[in-house]
């Protein structure tokens, strides 16, 4: 096990971590867009299914990222959770913990809310964060071009992240509807 994470094996572990935390970007992107739209009964129970199923992928994903980049950090006696791309992982990490807590429970056990009418009153928040979430993890992976080990190493550019951030969401917000959040 420690041959893991002695000479180079470490700057494949950073690979590794970069690699999943952006898997988990895209998997909860496809996620957002498998739901826009959906019309029929049939479709919207089968891309909710889907929709929970990428999004559960999506989190196992982050967690393993979170986990190399943590032990990485701990054999390495480094910083922990002080750069601002960190602390926005961080809150970003448990935002979407909540969010799929929240979403799980409102569709697969309605009745913790006391019925399905009253899950249903709250998809339009879990909707609202969903979007909301999706931008700050956009956020959180431009906060990453500031740190020293991306200055240092990796070289990632700032606005090679704008752009593609953009991007993304140039083609998941106008698919919003806007009925659908209460609006």
């Amino acid at each position: 096990m420690l041959s893991l994470w002695t000479g180079t094996a470490v700057i494949a572990q950073v690979g590794i971590w970069i690699l999943l935390n952006s898997a988990g970007i895209l998997l909860t992107t496809q996620a957002i867009l498998l739901l826009q739209p959906t019309h029929t009964p049939k479709q919207k129970k089968q891309g909710t299914n889907i929709h929970a199923a990428l999004n559960l992928t999506s989190i196992l994903t982050l967690i393993a990222g979170l986990v190399v980049i943590e032990y990485n950090k701990i054999a390495h006696s480094g910083a922990h959770f002080e750069s601002p791309h960190a602390i926005l992982g961080l809150i970003t990490y448990i935002l979407f913990f909540l969010q799929a807590i929240i979403g799980i429970a409102q569709y697969y056990t309605p009745g913790l809310f006391g019925s399905t009418e009253k899950a249903k009153s709250i998809y339009k928040y879990h909707r609202m964060s969903g979007y909301v979430l999706l931008v700050l993890s956009l956020v959180t992976v431009a906060a990453a071009t500031q740190t020293g080990f991306n200055k240092n190493i990796l070289h990632i550019q700032l606005w090679a992240v704008v752009v593609a951030s953009v991007i993304t969401l140039v083609g998941v917000l106008p698919r919003i509807k806007k009925q659908k959040l209460g609006l």
